[in-house]
């Protein structure tokens, strides 16, 4: 039997307890919530989307909700109960028994869509919540074989349109939101929900000699070969140093592919993470495509702007020419990283536009914005 880990009693709300009577007209608020995501923050493979549930789920509990999160593969102690379904393919075909077995009744299911479905809304029967980071539309064909690119392609907008048409959706960013628009879906029943950061708290000086962060799981559509070309273009010019953050399937042939100047860390401690991300002269984000850029607003509360790419996602969490630069081409990169790497003054003003905008986006905030999208989906079948 999969195993499950209970957590120690919730603290104390900070609003009204979940389920009780709703204030004078706000809808009710569901009391007993499961998340069905891929992985647990604590999965070796997990990142921006296994973080952004963790907080939510995490800051539900906080409020009083009774939270559990159905997921595959390995799972950690949290400070609301976890389920583990099984193995990370495999949990797919057991999550409709595990949620009924395991998870028990819950008032709102939250199906984390990210790119294969788990269609819940074809073997659950209540209140369920739709949570959309990006649209895979692009990777399939990147990550598999046309045949089962096409397959995946097509599954992922059915579930999108088709089996959650009744459900309300909650998308992390305006990209994520004009994806899911373009594919059909409603705009009437998107709700924009953004990721947050963390307070940093004291920050470090920045490095006297320059430089440059990249940091995000080492996958294809993360481009990090592309910014290795690119570093041999740019060393000549700026000196310094490259780090890159992180591990997944590529390390091994990036490493290998690596120049002059490059160090690969791994996975770093939280607090090795904050001293880059404060030391750091600029983060590197060569990304095909993102939701948001998690990573982006946590170097912005370091004063540390981004060079990254015009796409989805980065659109959003960058604001071009005023937190960071976004280029069109390998060119436009190369150029804006020597620029930036050039001027101190305008990396530092960057940098502290990006502070103030990041002060804007706190977990609380997403909470708070979730908790309200909650209590709607709550609401709208009774409709």
């Amino acid at each position: 039997m999969p195993p499950y880990v209970r957590p120690s009693p919730p603290p104390a709300p900070s609003a009204p307890p979940a389920g009780g009577p709703p204030a004078a007209g706000r809808p009710p608020l569901p009391r007993r919530i499961v998340f069905l995501a891929r992985r647990d923050l604590g999965n070796p493979a997990a990142g921006g989307s296994e973080l952004l549930v963790d907080r939510i789920a995490a800051g539900l509990t906080a409020h009083g909700h009774e939270v559990t999160l159905l997921c595959g593969g390995p799972a950690a102690a949290r400070d609301y109960r976890v389920v583990s379904a099984g193995g990370d393919a495999g949990h797919f075909l057991r999550a409709p028994r595990q949620l009924a077995r395991r998870a028990g009744s819950c008032d709102l299911l939250v199906e984390v869509c990210n790119g294969m479905p788990y269609l819940a809304p074809l073997w659950h029967r209540g209140p369920t919540l739709c949570l959309v980071n990006h649209v895979h539309t692009d990777l399939w064909r990147l990550r598999y074989p046309a045949p089962a690119a096409r397959l995946g392609r097509r599954l992922e907008h059915w579930a999108l349109t088709a089996t959650h048409h009744r459900n309300l959706m909650v998308a992390v960013s305006g990209s994520t939101a004009s994806a899911l628009r373009g594919l059909g879906v409603d705009p009437g029943r998107i709700r924009l929900v953004h990721n947050g950061v963390e307070e940093p708290g004291a920050l470090a000086p920045k490095a006297p000699e320059p430089l440059f962060l990249a940091m995000g799981r080492l996958v294809e559509y993360k481009r990090i070969d592309l910014l290795l070309r690119l570093w041999e273009r740019v060393r000549p010019v700026t000196g310094g140093r490259l780090v890159i953050v992180g591990d997944g399937p590529e390390r091994a042939r990036l490493t290998a592919q690596a120049g002059p100047g490059v160090t690969f860390t791994g996975h770093v401690s939280e607090q090795r993470k904050h001293e880059l991300l404060c030391s750091a002269w600029l983060l590197l984000h060569p990304s095909l495509i993102e939701g948001w850029g998690l990573v982006v607003m946590e170097a912005a509360a370091r004063r540390t702007p981004t060079v990254g790419f015009d796409i989805p996602g980065l659109r959003d969490s960058v604001e071009d020419g005023a937190t960071g630069l976004l280029a069109r081409g390998e060119s436009s990169f190369a150029a804006h990283w020597c620029t930036l790497a050039l001027s101190a003054h305008r990396r530092q003003a960057l940098g502290d536009a990006a502070r103030q905008r990041a002060e804007r986006f706190r977990w609380s905030h997403t909470v708070r914005s979730f908790r309200a999208v909650a209590a709607e989906a709550v609401l709208a079948p009774r409709r």
